[in-house]
C-alpha cells in the first residue's frame, strides 16, 4: 500500500479531475516523456527518486516501472520513490494508480516549498539520486502573495535570486535540486521560456554553474494538447559547473525511445541573455551568427528605441476630432499623434496624408497636452469630465501635476511596432507627429547615414533581421512577438555600407514594394529584399539565403503554434 500523508481515501482518476487544474498550472505529462526522463535519471536498482510536484503520479509510475526493470526490490519502493504535492485529490488518485499497478511510493501532501531540503533542519526526505517531474507552470500574474514569497525564499536558499516576473516552474526546479546528491540527476519537463525570456536568466546561469553536464531535448511539435507552451526536456547531472551544453532535436515524444546521445550537438550558450537561437539546428544557428557578425549591427547603432507617451488612460487623453469639437477644445490644447495601435501602419512611411485620412475616419489623432496655465471653458469641461470618470485616480495621473497634462515625448524619426504576430517593423514618421505607448519610437543619431530614415523600413524586411527578431524578442501566448526597447535595440540591421548599397538598388522599386506591403504581400517583399541584400550585396549563396529564410519561418511557426493571429494584425 502506498504511503501517503493524506486525510481522504483514494478515488478513481476520473473523479479527481477538476476545473482548477489550469489555474494550478498542472498539465498531464505524456507517458512517453515520463518514461524517458525516468529511465535517463534512474541508473541503479537501489536509486532514490523524487517528483517534487507529483500530481497524479505519471512520473512515480514511470520511476517504479523502471526500477522494477532494473531489478529493484518492490517491497522497498516506499523508501526509494517519493512524491510531494499540495493537491490532496491528486495524491488520492496516485495511491489508487500505484496500488493498481503493484507499485509503491512515499507521498507527502504539502507545498514543496514548505519541505526543507536535506541541508536544513527537519528535512523528512533523504538525499536523492534522481529528481524527475513536470513543475506547475503558473505565470507571475497568478503566482503571487504568500505562495510567491515562499517560492522565492526557497530558490534563494539555493543561491538563486529570481525576478518578480518569474513563473512558478523556475522556483520548483531550483528548490528541487537541493534534494539531489552531488552526483545526482535532474530530469524535468520545462517550458521553452527557459530559453527565451529575461526572467529565466538566473535559471540559465544557475544551470551552467550548478551541473557538470546539461542536455536539452527540443521538440518540433507541441507535446501537451491542453497547453499553448512549447517545452524542452532538461537533463542535468553532477555538480561543479559546465562549459557547454548538449542539444538533441526530436519531432515528438514518440521519438524519445530511440534517442541516442552519442551524436548530440555541443553548444556554448551565451554567457548572458536569452538562448532562443538554441531552438535552431546548428547549421542554421552558425549561418545566422556568421551573417550577423560580418554584415549587421544592432539597431541602436542607428538610434535608440524609446517608449511612447504613457498617459494613464489612452481612452481619455487621446481624442478624435468629434470629441475635440464636442468639448470645444482648441488645437493649442492638443498635439498631433499617430493614433494608438498599429493596424493602420501598413506602409513604409506615415505622412500627413495618412494622418488626415485617419482624422476624417474618426480615429484618435490628438493627444491632450495643454499648457498648465490654460483655463479655457472647453478645457475645463473636459477636465471635469475626466474627473467624473475617475481618470485622475489612475496611478500615472496621481504622480504628475497637473494630472491632466501627460508628458508628450519627442517626435521620433521612425515608429517601431513592438508587438505583432508577423514581424516588427520600422515606419518613417514623415508626418512628424508624436505617439503614445502602443509603439516605440526611434530618433536617428546625428552620425546615422542620410538615407537611413527612408531605407531602414524596407531593408529591415530581410530574413536575417526577421530571424533576429525571433531570437531577441519575447514570445507570448497567442503567438505574439513583443520587443521592449532593450530588445529592439539589439535587433540586427544591415551595416550602413550594406544598407546604402542595397538601398541604391531598391530605391527605384520602393513605391511598388510599398504597394505590395499594403496589400499584405509581405512575403514577396521579403523575397525581393533578400535577393538584393543577402545575395547581391552580401554575396550569400542561394542555399544560404534559403536556409536563413527557413530558420526565420520555422521560429515564427513555432511561436505561432501558441495561438492564432488576430485579424488584421501587421
Amino acid at each position: 500500500m502506498a504511503v501517503a500523508v493524506l486525510t481522504s481515501l483514494a478515488e478513481p482518476l476520473s473523479v479527481v479531475e477538476d476545473d482548477n487544474r489550469h489555474a494550478r498550472g498542472a498539465f498531464f505529462t505524456p507517458q512517453a516523456i515520463a518514461d524517458f526522463l525516468a529511465s535517463w535519471a534512474i541508473r541503479t536498482p537501489d536509486a532514490t527518486v523524487l517528483d517534487p510536484t507529483c500530481g497524479e503520479s505519471v512520473f512515480l509510475i514511470a520511476a517504479g516501472r523502471h526500477l522494477r526493470t532494473l531489478g529493484a526490490d518492490l517491497s522497498h519502493l516506499d523508501s526509494q520513490v517519493y512524491g510531494i504535492d499540495l493537491h490532496a485529490p491528486s495524491l488520492d488518485a496516485s495511491v489508487a494508480l500505484l496500488t493498481e499497478m503493484g507499485l509503491d511510493a512515499h507521498l507527502t501532501a504539502e507545498d514543496v516549498f514548505d519541505v526543507p531540503t536535506p541541508d536544513q533542519l527537519g528535512c523528512p526526505l533523504p538525499l536523492m539520486d534522481a529528481v524527475v517531474g513536470n513543475p506547475p507552470f503558473v505565470r507571475y500574474q497568478e503566482h503571487r502573495g504568500e505562495a510567491r514569497r515562499r517560492s522565492v525564499q526557497a530558490a534563494l536558499r539555493q543561491g538563486v535570486r529570481l525576478s518578480g516576473l518569474a513563473s512558478s516552474w523556475a522556483s520548483v526546479v531550483i528548490h528541487a535540486s537541493g534534494f539531489l546528491k552531488p552526483d545526482g540527476r535532474l530530469a524535468m519537463v520545462l517550458p521553452a521560456e527557459l530559453l527565451t525570456v529575461h526572467y529565466a536568466e538566473p535559471v540559465r546561469q544557475w544551470l551552467r554553474n550548478r551541473f557538470s553536464g546539461v542536455t536539452l531535448v527540443m521538440f518540433e511539435r507541441l507535446q501537451f494538447e491542453d497547453a499553448l507552451e512549447n517545452v524542452v526536456l532538461l537533463l542535468a547531472h553532477g555538480s561543479g559547473g559546465c562549459d557547454s551544453f548538449q542539444l538533441k532535436y526530436v519531432s515528438d515524444a514518440s521519438d524519445l525511445a530511440q534517442l541516442q546521445f552519442g551524436d548530440a550537438i555541443s553548444v556554448l550558450p551565451a554567457s548572458q541573455g536569452k538562448w532562443t537561437d538554441l531552438l535552431l539546428p546548428i547549421s542554421q544557428r552558425r549561418l545566422y551568427r556568421q551573417a550577423v557578425e560580418k554584415s549587421f549591427v544592432p539597431l541602436d547603432t542607428y538610434g535608440s528605441p524609446t517608449l511612447g507617451t504613457v498617459t494613464g488612460g489612452n481612452d481619455f487623453f487621446t481624442l478624435s476630432d468629434a470629441t475635440k469639437e464636442e468639448f470645444g477644445l482648441r488645437e493649442e490644447h492638443l498635439k498631433k499623434i499617430c493614433p494608438p495601435g498599429t493596424r493602420h501602419l501598413r506602409s513604409l512611411s506615415f505622412g500627413m496624408g495618412d494622418w488626415n485620412q485617419l482624422r476624417e475616419a474618426g480615429e484618435r489623432v490628438w493627444l491632450l497636452h495643454p499648457e498648465p496655465t490654460h483655463r479655457s471653458a472647453g478645457l475645463q469641461r473636459y477636465i471635469a469630465f475626466g474627473k467624473s470618470q475617475g481618470i485622475d485616480s489612475a496611478y500615472k495621473c496621481q504622480i504628475r501635476s497637473p494630472w491632466w497634462r501627460p508628458p508628450a515625448v519627442a517626435v521620433p524619426d521612425l515608429f517601431f511596432t513592438y508587438m505583432s504576430h508577423r514581424y516588427p517593423r520600422l515606419i518613417a514618421n514623415t508626418a512628424r507627429v508624436s505617439f503614445v505607448n502602443s509603439m516605440h519610437g526611434l530618433r536617428l543619431k546625428k552620425e546615422a547615414p542620410a538615407q537611413a530614415k527612408a531605407a531602414l523600413p524596407l531593408l529591415m524586411l530581410n530574413s536575417v533581421t526577421m530571424l533576429g527578431a525571433e531570437v531577441v524578442g519575447r514570445s507570448y501566448g497567442g503567438g505574439i512577438l513583443k520587443m521592449e526597447p532593450r530588445e529592439a535595440a539589439a535587433l540586427p540591421l544591415p551595416k550602413p555600407n550594406c544598407l546604402a548599397a542595397a538601398w541604391e538598388i531598391l530605391r527605384p522599386e520602393r513605391d511598388a514594394l510599398n504597394r505590395q506591403l499594403q496589400n499584405g504581400l509581405w512575403t514577396n517583399v521579403v523575397a525581393r529584399v533578400d535577393e538584393v541584400l543577402l545575395r547581391q550585396v552580401l554575396g550569400l549563396s542561394t542555399d544560404d539565403g534559403c536556409t536563413l529564410h527557413g530558420a526565420a519561418r520555422d521560429l515564427r511557426a513555432r511561436r505561432l503554434t501558441r495561438g492564432t493571429p488576430a485579424d488584421g494584425d501587421a
